[in-house]
This record gives structure tokens, sequence and C-alpha cells, in this order.
């Protein structure tokens, strides 16, 4: 009888595996220092080195003094914060963070970036879980941080950076970019009562005090971002009898001036000198 029922509990076992769901692949996390987490294949694909030096950064020294210690500490095992890079668009609040990185991994090998999406906020606890056990250290980054879809990405983002009964991962720091200091989105609460939508701000409110260190990122003036022009100009040997004049018509055109409008410029200029740059 049981040699019989042999072929048919084969069977079922074949069709019980293709059922379960792949697992998901072993992280390889030799192959780079900057990867970006998938978490519905929970792949983490390596990324290329960030190729712009932190001393191209212009105009937010303060910044990068403070980011890169904090970093620094982390990197050495030492007491440190999570951080919130906040502050108008365009800023360099993502260059800094990558860029600090690159400089601060050059002395950790172990160190390493993981980006996520910040739509994807609410599989933050799973991802700590799963970066707990290793024995890297990990940067991990969000950028452009706010809470679209209410108090459910608070709450995640708040069990990820707390830990629950395991407390958070000692080898895991997690900044974000944003341009809110709070994280709410704008036209909080329209679509909602006063009360559910007093819970839901309370809630996202809550989450930017579990960031330990908070880094503002002013807008520009125009001498700092002319200095942001030329220091970038110097860097790359762009020459132009005209730089400051032509560098504040493309910021008047822009309607801003920032490190990022001072870049694009830079790239434009550079496009029409026939130069190349690293970004």
């Amino acid at each position: 009888m049981t040699h019989e029922l042999e072929p048919v509990l084969s069977r079922i076992a074949d069709a019980l595996e293709r059922l379960a769901p792949d697992r998901a692949p072993q992280p390889a996390f030799e192959a780079a220092r900057l990867f970006r987490h998938d978490p519905a294949s929970g792949a983490f694909h390596p990324a290329p080195d960030y190729p712009l030096p932190l001393a191209a950064l212009v105009g937010v020294d303060r910044q990068k003094e403070r980011f890169v210690e904090n970093l620094g500490r982390f990197a050495a095992g030492l007491p440190c914060n999570h951080a919130l890079l906040w502050g108008v668009r365009g800023t360099g609040k993502s260059s800094l963070a990558k860029a600090a990185f690159m400089h601060v991994a050059k002395g950790a090998k172990d160190l390493k970036l993981v980006e996520v999406d910040r739509d994807q906020v609410t599989a933050l606890p799973d991802l700590f879980d799963i970066l707990r056990t290793r024995s890297e250290r990990f940067l991990v980054l969000c950028d452009d941080l706010s809470f679209e879809e209410g108090a459910a990405a608070a709450k995640a983002l708040k069990s990820a950076l707390e830990g629950g009964v395991s407390g958070p991962p000692a080898n895991v720091l997690f900044t974000a970019t944003s341009n809110r200091r709070h994280l709410m989105p704008r036209g909080h609460g329209e679509d909602r009562g006063l009360i559910a939508s007093a819970e839901d701000a309370e809630e996202e409110v809550s989450v930017s005090d579990r960031f330990g260190l908070w880094i503002g990122f002013p807008p520009m003036d125009q001498p700092t971002y002319l200095a942001a022009v030329k220091g970038y100009a110097k860097r790359y040997g762009l020459k132009a009898d005209d730089l400051d004049r032509r560098a504040l018509q493309w910021a008047q055109l822009r309607g801003a001036r920032s490190g990022r409008v001072a870049w694009q410029f830079i790239r434009d200029l550079a496009g029409e000198l026939g130069k190349s740059l690293p970004l």
C-alpha cells in the first residue's frame, strides 16, 4: 500500500514546492558599497560608488562637519543618532549623505549604504531585521521622506527605529532627507475629520522626535551660490570671463539659488566647453 502511495505523495510534494514562495536571495554585500533594496523580491541591488567628492559640496560646511562626525562615530561602533536632513529643495541634502558615506567608508570596509524608496517605508521593520543578523554596519538612506500615506507609514518607521522587544539594531543608522522638518504631507487632514487628522499629525510629528540629529539646510544667499559655482568651475577646470553674470542669469531663469541650480549651470557650461563631468 505504501509503495502505491509513493508516486502520489511525490506529486503532492512537487506541487507544494512550486506553490511555496521563492526564497529571498542571499545578499552579497561584498559586491559593492552602495545598494538599493527591493522589498518585493528581498534583493539588494548593488550600485556604483557615488562619484561626487565631499569637498565639492560648497556652502554646507557646518552640515558636512556634523553629519560626518555622527557617521564616523557609527562606523567606529560609538554612540550616535539617526539623522534627519531637512530644508528647501536642491540644497544638497541627498548629495551630502552619499558623499559623506563615501568619505567615511574609505576607512571602514564593513560600512555599507542601503537606499530605500520613500513609498516602501512600511517594509523598514523587516529590512532592519534582515540587517540585524549581518556583521556589516549599514547606513540606511531614505530620500525625500514624507508620510503621504498617513500614520501607517509613520508607525512602521517608529517600529523600525525602536526595534520592538529586540531593540533597535546596533549595526543600522537611519538617515532621511525631507523638505519638511516634521515630515507631514502638504494638505494634511483635508479629507479626514479633525480628530483623525490630529491623531495622524501627532503620530507623524512623533516620528521626527526619533531622529536625535536634525541638520537644517537653509536657502542659499547670492554669495554662497556664486561660491558654489566658482568652486565647481575651479574643481573641473571650467573658465568663463563672465562666470558670475551668467550664473546669476541662470539662477534668475530657474527662480532659485541652490547647490542643485549651481551644479546644473556647471553642467551646461561644461557641455558648452566640451568638458566631461563625473555626474
